[in-house]
This record gives C-alpha cells, structure tokens and sequence, in this order.
C-alpha cells in the first residue's frame, strides 16, 4: 500500500538531505511534459533547505513537512509567471503568492511545480489547444478531464500524492473520475480565491485530488477557512479527523429517475453495488433528483457571463491568443443579456431553497455518479470550436455542473475498476458538510478497496 501524506511526512522528518532526495522527483516531473508545465526546481529545492533545518532541530512546520506536491497552474506565486494553461506568454508574473499556496508552504509542502490545465480553465475534457492533453495513466488514449487535467493526470501517475484543482463546474470531480483518484470540492467559500485565476466569480471553488479521501481531506483542511480578502470566503467550522458519524441513523439517498439517463450500464450497476454496500451502516433509499436536469442552461448563462467579463477586454484585443474552441465559446458568451444572468441568479437561489426541503429534509447525503461511464477516449472528443461543443460539454458535466451551481460540496472516488478504466461516484451534502461526506468516503473506499 502507498505510504500516506502523513507517513511521508514522519519519514522525512527523521531523516535528513530532504533537498539531495528531491532530485529524483524533481526528474520524474521533468519526464512528464504532457502532465507538468514547469518544474520549479528552484524553489522546491530552498523549501526543502528550509525544512531539513528545522528538522535538524527537531522541529516539524506542519502535517505536510517535506511532502512533495505540486498544483494547477492557474495559482500565483510571487516572482513567478502564471500561466492559466494559455498560449505562451498570456500568462502574468505574480507579486504576491495565493492564500492556499501560502498555507500549504506553512503546512511544509515542497511544491515542485505546475501542471497542465484546459485552457484559462474552460473545458471538462483536458484538451489544449496549445499544449494537446496530459496522458492518462488510468487508461491509455482516454481524455484526463478538465479543467484540472494535469492534477489528475499527476495524482493518477503517482507523480505526487495530492495536488490542488479548481472546480467551476466539475474541473476537479471530472479529472478525478477520469485518472481513478479522489477529488474534493468544497462548499463554494469555504477556501479562499485570492491569488487564483477567476472564472465565473459565484461558483469557482479551490480544492484537492489526492490519491486517498483522508489525504484529500487533510489538503482541504489546510487550504481552508477566511483569509480577511476574498469577501465570497467566509466562516466556517474548522474540519476535524475521520470521526464516528457513520451509523444506521446516517440517511443516504440514491439518485434515481430522469437525472440517471445518462449513466451506462456498468455505472448503472456500480451505483447498485455502491448502495448495497453503504446500507450495512445507514438507511438508504432512492432520492428524485430530476430537478437537477433543469439548471443546466441557468448554470451556463451564469458560468459564461462571468467568464466574459474576465475575458472581454482580452477578446477584443486579441482573439488570436484563444484556442478555436475557447474563442468560440466565449464569443457566445459575451452575447449572453443581462436578463438572462439575473434570471440564472434567481433560478438557483429557488433551487437551493428546493433542495434542502426536497432532498436535505429527507436525507444526510446523496451519492450519484460522477461521470456517466469510464472515462471515454481523447480522440472521440476533440470537437475543436464545431457545432458539436456545447453537446459534448452537457454529456460531461451532466452530474457535477449542478452541484456546482448550488454550491454544495462533493467528493469523487472511484469505486470500480473496470478492463476499461475506473467508475466513480460523487457524495453530494448541504452546506458545511464536508466531514460528513469524508466520513462517508473514508469507510467506502475501504470497503471498495477491500472487497468487502
């Protein structure tokens, strides 16, 4: 079994040259063009210098002292050029470092890097126009999601044991659903986006892919929480260890009906099998979530909107530095009127109100799939800027853009590995739930794990 963040962590900080033991991983990165987009020896090689002195002195920077991580390439660093997986030389030299890079450091990260990312983070498949697709260790020639592709791809290829992702509509459950690892989203506010490129300001979350739930768990821990910055972020409960709350008391519902369509056969019966297993600690029953196949176009019209006010002025400027199928969708985009934006807001502030008395009144948690099968293969879905964009694009997000639009947290596993890559589920809660849907995900993935 592969050592846990926690155990590289003692490990590292008994031993002693954390800086000589970087290098090997230092070139492992380097091997992987598709995946990594810069290797930033320099500074991982300064933090791991930093660390062997306070280890020297017996001391310990925090729960990720001398972990080897790296992370999409859309969060700053002071000195150091960002570049939002865009054509070379869009990206932009940061003054200041983001909040969660800052509190990973201070958790004793060495960040070795970055990864590759759709383009300014826009496409659920991981195509770039620019820089092609990052490989997919889970299964060969299969897309590695988006928009966090290179995070995936990494945790998938074991390259690094965690790595943060954004999520706008399923940029970190679909990478994860796609390279068979974990991906955690947070309630929209929990983790602070000072510092992160934007997107569509009302649904960009900041959260982890990690190779287990309890390492995904111990990233979100310590990215989260106010930084006194980012006025969308705010209080919150601090998250705590696995605890104890699985119990027959627990209420699990299942989606059932029209939202399911999608799901093929062999999803279909892994959510069976899902069910059959989680009932030996809760109560479970199908939950109608159909309401759910309704936000797709609010979901979109907002997404889209705010992405045209982050891009228009570029756009304008310079169409060209845009790959064909980006170009495309925000020139759409910027046509989008402004009622439309305002009716989408109104749309998912009753939504919200719906499903908590609809699905939250009758159950805990709800679990649905994250991606409608295996991961499907690159060359099937490389439409370019054609008319088949905007189907391609609903298929994939299908499951995870509503949650997203809501707000609510999620949690990707995978929990059947197939001869045709990995099925993954996603545990779905109200607000402030993460711990709970931890808890959940901890024990399944065991059981998954295990057989039993």
């Amino acid at each position: 079994m592969s050592a846990t963040l926690a155990q590289i962590a003692a490990a590292r900080l008994a031993g002693k040259d954390a800086a000589a033991r970087m290098e090997p991983a230092l070139k492992a990165l380097a091997a992987e063009p598709t995946i990594v987009s810069s290797v930033e020896a320099a500074t991982a090689r300064a933090q791991a210098r930093t660390l062997d002195q306070l280890a020297a002195r017996g001391q310990s920077a925090g729960p990720l002292h001398g972990v080897p991580l790296a992370h999409k390439d859309m969060y700053d660093r002071a000195g150091q050029v960002t570049g939002f997986g865009a054509k070379t030389g869009a990206g932009m030299k940061a003054s200041e470092t983001s909040t969660v890079l800052a509190r990973l450091d201070a958790a004793g990260q060495i960040d070795m890097g970055r990864l590759r990312m759709s383009e300014f983070a826009m496409g659920p498949t991981g195509h770039n126009h620019h820089w092609g697709i990052p490989r997919n260790s889970a299964r060969a020639g299969a897309i590695s999601g988006g928009s966090s592709s290179g995070s995936g791809a990494a945790v998938g290829a074991g390259l690094v044991r965690a790595a943060l992702g954004s999520d706008t509509g399923g940029s970190i459950r679909l990478p994860a659903a796609c390279n068979g690892v974990v991906g955690f989203k947070p309630t929209q506010g929990r983790v602070p986006m000072t510092g992160v490129m934007p997107l569509s300001f009302s649904q960009d979350t900041v959260g982890p892919l990690a190779a287990t739930v309890a390492e995904a768990r111990l990233v979100l821990s310590i990215i989260a929480g106010p930084d006194g910055r980012d006025p969308i972020c705010r209080y919150a409960p601090a998250m705590r260890p696995r605890g104890e709350a699985l119990g027959k008391g627990l209420r699990i519902g299942f989606a059932s009906g029209a939202v399911m369509a999608p799901a093929s056969r062999a999803m279909t019966a892994a959510m069976g099998a899902v069910r059959e297993r989680v009932s030996a600690v809760a109560r479970t029953r199908e939950v109608g979530l159909d309401l759910l196949t309704t936000l797709g176009e609010a979901a979109n019209a907002i997404a889209m909107s705010e992405a045209a006010a982050v891009h228009a002025d570029r756009l304008a400027r310079a169409p060209e530095s845009y790959g064909d199928q980006l170009r495309s969708r925000l020139a759409q985009a910027v046509a989008i009127p402004g009622f439309a934006y305002v009716r989408a807001l109104q749309l998912r502030s009753r939504a919200r109100a719906e499903m908590m008395r609809r699905v939250f009144d009758e159950v805990d948690l709800f679990v649905m799939p994250t991606l409608h099968d295996v991961p499907p293969l690159a060359a099937e879905h490389d439409v370019g800027g054609g008319q088949g964009v905007a189907a391609m694009i609903g298929k994939m997000v299908h499951f995870t853009r509503p949650i997203s639009f809501l707000g609510f947290p999620a949690l990707s596993l995978p929990v059947a590995r197939t001869a045709d890559g990995p099925l993954s589920v996603q545990i779905v809660g109200p607000d402030w739930s993460e711990d709970l849907i931890a808890d959940l995900g901890e024990w399944l993935e065991a059981e998954c794990s295990s057989g039993g």
